[in-house]
């Protein structure tokens, strides 16, 4: 508790900090006219119109602001020997004790409770308060401690989980970036070196691989820039689409032969109406990685095959080549490109693993719920 800072972000002064104020100062007034058994009248009056706006500052400077009344209280009873605390309205010390639990550090609270530890047993030797009576002035104090510290922890729970949201929103995000942008600048890096090397012998094989290139760099930019329209989601702007993400019906692009590198062979099974768009997403981005690591990897490859098939509780994928099996991979130390299938089925309550075939080739398969409801 000692070493415990203060909630970060607290609430700033609002119309009905002052609202609270008039309250208390009308209540007090109207108590102060209306009951009859008062010892102590203009004292009893005055003290409370004077301490109730420190309650403006409850939130910002919680150990002051129940130090003023405490030790005004104290030393008006020990000058006057008057108890400024007969009205009710003087209840509105045990807000400034919610407030120093909730908004204090943990040194502010100690002091708090020791001021007023040190103020009641001011109060008993006085007389003010007899012995009995302590009891149920401490069971006060610490209901109003305990309010606030239940309030502070389930403030801090609360942040615990949007921290965890937005943790996984940035997982996310680099998962996004890669399956697309990465995919991308892949496809253009090969095209590149294709260009290069037909460029001396057939210049138009060249310029078609500057064009695929110019097409690649075009989807790279489109997708960046729906990205950064659904980060920024302004507030006087139209709101993007939030999905823009492909679905299983996709897959068939994936299929063909390019001019380097091996077929991609794409056969999908089973009902897929009904398959939610996450799920979609989520088994052509793996498949789509897939497909690149096998193109960029699997040497001698000449031919890669995607399957897909459905069931009524999951979706199957599974990408195989024929390749060598070792060159260029690793089951140990995997890349973020298979981390991120690893997480994106995860995320989904599935499950993605990747590993040589007994033979020739790698094979990469992945089980998804068809529902996604585990996410």
């Amino acid at each position: 508790m000692w070493d415990e800072p203060r909630p970060p972000q607290a609430p700033r002064r609002v119309w009905r900090d002052w609202a609270l104020v008039a309250l208390l100062a009308v209540a007090t007034l109207l108590e102060g006219t209306l009951r009859t058994d008062l010892q102590w009248r203009p004292i009893s009056v005055i003290f409370p119109l004077v301490m109730v706006p420190t309650l403006l500052w409850r939130r910002t400077h919680p150990l002051p602001a129940l130090a003023i009344p405490v030790v005004g209280s104290a030393l008006v009873q020990l000058v006057t020997g008057a108890d400024p605390a007969e009205l009710a309205s003087s209840a509105y010390i045990l807000i400034l004790l919610y407030a120093l639990s909730r908004w204090g550090s943990g040194r502010e609270i100690a002091a708090g409770l020791l001021l007023i530890t040190v103020a009641v047993l001011a109060a008993v030797v006085t007389g003010h308060i007899r012995g009995p009576d302590t009891a149920g002035a401490y069971a006060v104090v610490f209901a109003g401690i305990a309010l606030g510290g239940t309030f502070r922890y389930r403030a801090r729970a609360r942040m615990r989980e949007l921290d965890q949201v937005k943790l996984l929103e940035r997982e996310q995000l680099a998962r996004d970036l890669h399956d697309t942008v990465a995919h991308h600048v892949s496809a253009m890096a090969i095209r590149a070196q294709a260009g290069i090397a037909t460029a001396a012998s057939d210049p138009d094989a060249a310029v078609d691989a500057l064009r695929v290139i110019e097409a690649e760099a075009s989807r790279t930019l489109a997708e960046m820039r729906t990205m950064v329209r659904v980060l920024r989601r302004d507030h006087g702007a139209a709101m993007p689409d939030l999905a823009p993400n492909p679905h299983l019906a996709d897959l068939h692009r994936l299929a063909g032969r390019g001019r380097v590198g091996p077929v991609v062979d794409v056969r999908i099974d089973g009902d897929l109406d009904g398959v939610p768009a996450s799920v979609g997403a989520a088994v052509y981005r793996i498949a789509q990685e897939s497909v690149t690591n096998a193109r960029r990897h699997a040497r001698h490859a000449t031919r890669i095959e995607v399957s897909v098939a459905a069931d009524d509780s999951a979706v199957r994928l599974r990408v195989s080549d024929d390749g060598d099996s070792t060159a260029g991979r690793s089951v140990t130390s995997p890349g973020y490109g298979l981390l991120g299938m690893i997480e994106r089925a995860g995320l989904l309550g599935g499950t993605c693993e990747a590993g040589p075939n007994p033979g020739r080739g790698w094979t990469v398969t992945a089980v998804l719920p068809r529902t996604g409801a585990s996410r």
